[in-house]
């Protein structure tokens, strides 16, 4: 019975509203995200607070991918499959400026402007070496969706990159050898 409330409550807003009103909720489970790390960054440092960072990020990359296959009922994966359900996650669906590119061989994702970074360096925080948070998370998702596909990390913090792209992951099928 809660959740038709909760339904009707969401579809009595403006129709014109109602991606405005999810992304807004996105952002804030966002800033619980970074909330939480920053907490576990403060008292124990950040290494330690990637690290859990790191772990819980793998293991929602495994939930979103289940759920989202799930929800699209995809039974088969290929590249552009793939980057679709990848553009439906929680971690991208609201990256304000990525850029999405299939290609025959290989789908990349970029993300030229990160909020979490803008924000850490806009508070006088060293940025964050995310690298390892994001290719967990990347890697079990693609792992969820297909055991075949893989992904490469181009560039992430802490690698060096242009002031204007902060992010580049690669997807690819691993080569089957008979």
């Amino acid at each position: 019975m809660t959740r038709d409330r909760d339904i009707a409550l969401f579809t009595a807003l403006p129709k014109e509203r109602q991606a405005e009103f999810l992304f807004m909720h996105l952002r804030n489970l966002w800033a619980v995200d970074g909330l939480y790390f920053l907490g576990i960054e403060e008292r124990y440092g950040t290494e330690v607070a990637t690290e859990v960072d790191a772990k819980v990020w793998s293991v929602m990359g495994k939930i979103e991918a289940r759920k989202l296959k799930e929800f699209f009922q995809i039974t088969t994966i290929d590249l552009s499959t793939a980057m679709r359900l990848l553009s439906y996650t929680g971690w991208a669906m609201d990256l304000e400026d990525k850029e999405i590119e299939v290609l025959k061989d290989r789908a990349i994702i970029r993300n030229r402007h990160c909020r979490v970074q803008t924000t850490r360096l806009s508070k006088g925080l060293a940025e964050f070496g995310c690298k390892p948070v994001r290719l967990g998370f990347l890697r079990a998702f693609v792992k969820e969706l297909d055991p075949r596909l893989q992904v490469t990390c181009v560039r992430c913090p802490p690698d060096r990159h242009p002031q204007d792209l902060w992010c580049e992951w690669e997807l690819t099928f691993k080569e089957t050898t008979v």
